[in-house]
């Protein structure tokens, strides 16, 4: 993979890095952070993300973001540097697709709220019918049950962890669910017992 900086800071922001001091501390730390693929760690993070949001751009140089989601393992790493997932049936506008049929490079933003961790990767995406995919990668996506029209894959250029700052703690239901239950368990518990004891009386 490429050096995040050497892809990301170009000489505007280089300008701007310099006049506000960080320029040197930001080149020693990046050089320190590049790696050829991605690490257990960052494997694990993407394949355990429930959505991903996706920015391509415009032939004009609009930028444009959606939003791509599924079960936790819905975007799968198939490779040191290739991700993968289902395109479902959306609404029809075809902005991702035309996109990338003009220019292939993409951004792509994973949040975890729970532990305020967010990963962002730069890569270069294709998008193929279903019946045009690779059938390797088709085979390793999991697709049951779900209206599958396309497969997006990308591969990836540079990556950076950001820092969790201004992060807010959000939780997903399931997480809230299981918090709930395991509070309330001991008063169910004790729910239960009074209502068999006062069932003996009776």
């Amino acid at each position: 993979m490429q050096n995040y900086a050497e892809l990301m800071f170009h000489e505007a922001v280089a300008d701007l890095q310099r006049a506000d001091g960080g320029y040197q501390q930001y080149q020693i730390a990046y050089q320190r952070r590049t790696q050829s693929g991605l690490s257990p760690e960052d494997i694990a993070f993407i394949e355990s993300r429930e959505s991903v949001y996706l920015a391509s751009v415009t032939p004009a140089g609009w930028p444009y973001v959606q939003h791509r989601g599924g079960p936790p393992g819905f975007l799968r790493v198939l490779g040191p540097t290739r991700l993968a997932c289902a395109d479902y049936r959306g609404n029809r506008q075809f902005i991702s697709m035309g996109n990338l049929g003009a220019d292939d490079r993409v951004s792509l933003f994973l949040m975890d709220y729970v532990r305020k961790a967010r990963l962002k990767i730069q890569g270069r995406a294709t998008l193929r019918d279903l019946a045009d995919a690779d059938p390797d990668v088709v085979g390793a996506l999991s697709l049951e049950g779900v209206p599958v029209e396309r497969i997006l894959t990308i591969d990836v250029v540079a990556m950076d962890w950001n820092c969790p700052k201004y992060i807010p703690g959000f939780y997903p239901e399931a997480v809230v669910t299981q918090a709930i239950a395991r509070a309330t368990a001991p008063l169910q518990a004790e729910i239960e017992e009074l209502k068999a004891k006062l069932a003996l009386k009776d």
